[in-house]
């Protein structure tokens, strides 16, 4: 499911295909493309909640907008899915600003919501990004973000 979901976002967002695309045409593409139906069904699943949870109200973490920093406690299945390093990470967007507690909640939601055994922190990173592009008003924090996924290490690699 998480490749269906790069390969869109990255076939779609990046040439910047249009938005609103008939979902039996993009099924009918990405069965082309090698996919199987039933992940490609989850993965719209995913993207269909995405874009909810930007526009309902009622959503738990949507409610409780904070200008003060807050320690997210993280459930066990949240520690099994997010390892040390990606909750650091988590953390360190949040003191950048990138993420604030209502975008960190969503990325949460739909990092929860992916199906593998394997997630590290690159897929985070992803996941982030899918995230703010679907935010309105976080374009600036959608742009950090792309910066912090495709920066190149700086120095001599061994």
């Amino acid at each position: 499911m998480f490749d269906i979901l790069m390969y869109l976002f990255e076939n779609m967002v990046h040439s910047e295909s249009e938005v609103m695309i008939d979902q039996d045409e993009l099924t009918e593409e990405l069965v082309r493309a090698g996919f199987h139906h039933d992940e490609i069904y989850k993965a719209l699943a995913w993207l269909e909640k995405l874009c909810e949870l930007q526009t309902t109200d009622d959503t738990p973490y949507l409610q409780y907008k904070s200008k003060t920093r807050t320690t997210r406690i993280y459930t066990h299945e949240e520690q099994q899915r997010l390892d040390v390093e990606s909750r650091g990470f988590l953390m360190f967007l949040e003191q950048i600003n990138v993420l604030d507690s209502t975008t960190r909640e969503m990325v949460l939601d739909r990092v929860m919501e992916i199906e593998t055994n394997e997630f590290c922190v690159i897929d985070l990173k992803w996941v982030v990004l899918m995230v703010l592009f679907n935010v309105p008003g976080k374009e600036l924090a959608y742009e950090q973000m792309e910066e912090l996924l495709f920066e190149l290490p700086e120095g001599l690699l061994h």
